[in-house]
């Protein structure tokens, strides 16, 4: 989706350090918080506990995510809980858009985790170039961000560089090429690994291939030893495909003749109309369905003239409330 507004708070090392404090065991860890273009040694009489083991939030035994992407203040969990509300489920997915050079936000991550969410970051390199990244012109800025990760040290997962096959966004088709972006997103990987932060779930999110059909995925995948989650973006809209196996299913069998990393409909809403009681329920019942999808992030935004929100649409709130009766969540936090 185009023109998103980009939230973040600029976190400083001292508020990441004295979140450590407060963390639960056995995951807190220590080192140093990141600023843009810096980062600072941990104090040598706090030695480093090992990273938060993410393998049951990649691979759940069982359970799926429900996902929210909501305005406002990322640290404020009063948006989502409206949310929450209205639909009569929390969510265990807290989304969140990131500009670059904009640090980590711990505060905001350890709230979501204290609300029983994961924090899902769609990290957009506006203001530079894929190019740029590959070739270390961001390192101060990435390994100070890797290193606040680490020190917090509660599980993230982190979407680069979301829509890539599409054409609008500067990281898109149209200013770069796939081989780029697969580079930059190795290099922000490495960096990542050198700095210990271990703890990231790293989600690849084209988006769904019908506006773009052209264009091939798989020259945008960055291999499984860089992705835990293949992230699929997907509206139904008035004008578009209306059902989970039209909106979907071919972007899903394009992804499966490459990996078969678990996948996420990590953007998603319906847009008013005679069949969005039809599309919610689609998107409630396969994902419920499907056992290689792990569940879905909602979109609940009013934007560029489209109110996707739930809360103003009491017939769509009804038809997601149904469908999330029952449907059971992965534990979070």
């Amino acid at each position: 989706m185009t023109g998103r507004s980009i939230t973040g708070l600029l976190a400083t090392a001292a508020v990441a350090a004295s979140l450590t404090a407060c963390l639960p065991s056995p995951s807190p860890g220590t080192g140093s918080a990141g600023q843009p273009g810096a980062g600072s040694s941990a104090p040598a009489s706090k030695p480093l506990l090992p990273p938060y083991d993410t393998t049951r939030l990649v691979t759940p035994p069982s359970g799926k995510y429900f996902g929210v992407e909501v305005s406002g203040n990322s640290a404020s969990l009063a948006p989502v809980a409206q949310f929450a509300a209205s639909v009569g489920k929390k969510p265990n997915i807290i989304g969140q858009y990131l500009g670059w050079n904009v640090a980590f936000d711990p505060q905001a991550v350890l709230h979501h985790w204290s609300y029983g969410a994961l924090t899902f970051l769609s990290w957009e390199p506006f203001g530079t170039s894929l190019r740029a990244i590959a070739a270390g012109r961001s390192d101060a800025y990435i390994t100070g961000f890797a290193r606040a990760v680490r020190t917090l040290n509660l599980p993230v997962a982190i979407s680069f560089g979301h829509e890539m096959n599409g054409n609008w966004y500067p990281w898109g088709t149209e200013q770069a090429t796939p081989s780029e972006f697969v580079a930059a997103w190795r290099h922000i990987h490495n960096v990542f690994t050198r700095a210990g932060a271990t703890n990231v779930i790293w989600v690849w999110n084209p988006n769904n291939i019908f506006p773009v059909p052209q264009v091939k995925l798989k020259p945008y995948y960055p291999g499984d030893a860089y992705v835990d989650w293949a992230g699929i973006t997907g509206y139904f809209a008035t004008d578009g495909p209306q059902t989970f196996a039209t909106l979907y299913r071919p972007t899903i069998d394009e992804i499966r003749h490459f990996t078969g990393e678990p996948i996420l409909i990590a953007e998603t809403s319906v847009q008013t109309g005679p069949a969005e009681v039809a599309c919610v329920s689609h998107l409630l019942s396969s994902v419920t369905r499907h056992h290689d999808v792990l569940g879905f992030i909602w979109f609940d935004y009013s934007k560029g003239g489209v109110d996707w929100r739930v809360e103003s649409r009491p017939i769509l709130r009804e038809a997601m409330t149904k469908g999330l009766t029952g449907l059971p969540l992965v534990p979070v936090g």
